[in-house]
């Protein structure tokens, strides 16, 4: 599934050949197209649009280029159109200082304008920015914690600056801009984000990709961004589309949530989704709320853990796969026999074996169960989050105990595998350097950052 979350399919350059270019869209596996709008007229045209084709949403909104003429009684005009069931959210709006076509002054309160309007009627928006960081940014914080969702489409911006918005819960998408030859420093800044805070986009008929620069952009095209992002990442196509099409769904109820998930492939490595359970309350953790990764469900009861046949079965022959990966949204030695009897038969049959933990196994199963690892689990690889042991015991909700059970756990892992991984998330109040010297001197495992943007 792929998605198209920018094109302006009224532009003229569409208007001798839309129904060709849907069709071409459809063929290309693009399931949704989003329309944003440019100004009242465009979003009266979007609104047809939408009702023509089946798989078309929109947006209406008055861009920065045209807000020369704003006035508040526009927002009366822009609400009407907004409430048609198709009409997603509220955009294109935003501020651009590199054309300056509107007087600043007007975009700026055009943009507030809008902003409390899809607060008001609770949709998302769709924001332009171009040579207006400052202010832009400005504005964005002010709208803290007011429930504000925001895209920031064919985002060219810092990492710095994709951070800060991805931790107000907004997104950034990227089109054609990350095929162009001059662009290292924006393939850059993907490298360094989470696919889950990212959405695809053509922005057609403008930014078209290499190889087809010099010809009218359209949906078709999304293809090659999604192709790009997944180069960047070392992932397949496929792992792009499914992730940044549930984003879609959790920002414009576009799609559906996907059904739950026993085992699921990220790359070429096959993970098994142990459990849902876990004895850490990681503050970072999503496994309460949607627990959705990569865009696969893994939430699922108690009662829905299926035994270790299941896992088998769907397995197949694992040599196939890199590695199978014992993981999930829970802690999977919370199910250690069913764990034992997965990677036995993964081992029997010449595959790869990976645990991911918190390196909790012993306290949780009450014995120590990390000689059990040896010949059924190769890697080791614990969340090892913090070398503060109260800043640790804060983090995962448990006591400091919890800190040297894990540190015993990976030292003690060392002798029974191949190798044994220790990581943490890249967040600010986490001293990353402390962290690294500790897992390479005093416990002689590999270290690695993980980024959670």
């Amino acid at each position: 599934m792929f998605i198209d979350t920018h094109a302006h399919l009224f532009y003229p350059n569409f208007n001798e050949d839309l129904d060709a270019v849907i069709e071409r869209a459809k063929q290309s596996g693009i399931d949704y197209i989003i329309v944003p709008a440019t100004d009242l007229e465009t979003s009266n045209r979007v609104i047809e649009l939408i009702e023509k084709y089946d798989f078309v949403y929109g947006a209406v909104g008055i861009h920065p280029h045209e807000t020369k003429d704003w006035d508040n009684s526009f927002i009366d005009k822009i609400e009407k159109l907004a409430f048609h069931p198709k009409v997603v959210g509220i955009g294109e709006i935003g501020l651009d200082y590199y054309y300056d076509f509107s007087p600043r002054e007007k975009q700026i309160e055009a943009l507030k304008a809008q902003l409390d309007l899809a607060l008001k009627i609770k949709k998302p928006v769709i924001i332009h920015n171009r040579e207006s960081d400052e202010d832009m940014m400005s504005i964005i914080r002010s709208y803290k914690n007011t429930g504000l969702k925001a895209q920031f489409h064919c985002f060219n911006g810092t990492f710095e600056q994709a951070r800060e918005l991805i931790k107000l819960n907004h997104f950034v998408s990227f089109t054609g801009n990350i095929t162009f030859k001059k662009s290292d420093q924006l393939r850059e800044v993907v490298s360094k984000l989470s696919l889950e805070s990212i959405m695809l986009e053509t922005d057609s008929p403008f930014m078209t990709p290499e190889p087809h620069r010099g010809k009218t952009n359209e949906p078709s095209f999304v293809k090659i961004v999604a192709g790009k992002i997944a180069e960047i990442h070392h992932l397949r196509i496929e792992d792009v589309a499914r992730v940044t099409s549930y984003n879609v769904f959790r920002m414009f109820d576009i799609g559906s949530k996907p059904g739950t998930s026993f085992t699921y492939k990220i790359g070429d490595a096959l993970y098994v989704n142990v459990t849902n359970r876990c004895d850490a309350k990681c503050e970072f953790c999503d496994r309460k709320g949607d627990a959705v990764i990569s865009g696969y469900n893994l939430s699922m009861a108690k009662s829905e853990e299926p035994e270790a046949e299941v896992y088998i079965k769907e397995i197949g022959d694992p040599k196939q796969y890199k590695e199978i990966v014992f993981c999930g949204y829970g802690e999977p030695t919370i199910r250690w026999d069913v764990v034992k009897k997965v990677a036995r038969y993964v081992k029997e049959n010449e595959g790869r074996t990976r645990l991911i933990t918190n390196g909790h196994g012993c306290l949780i199963n009450k014995r120590d169960i990390v000689p059990e690892l040896s010949g059924l689990i190769d890697v080791v690889s614990i969340s090892f989050n913090s070398a503060d042991p109260r800043q640790y015991s804060e983090m995962v909700g448990l006591g400091t105990d919890s800190f040297n059970d894990m540190i015993n756990f990976a030292k003690e892992a060392k002798n029974y595998t191949e190798k044994v991984v220790m990581t943490v998330i890249a967040m600010e109040e986490i001293n990353i350097e402390r962290a690294r010297k500790v897992v390479e001197e005093k416990i002689g495992a590999e270290f690695r950052v993980r980024q959670c943007f």
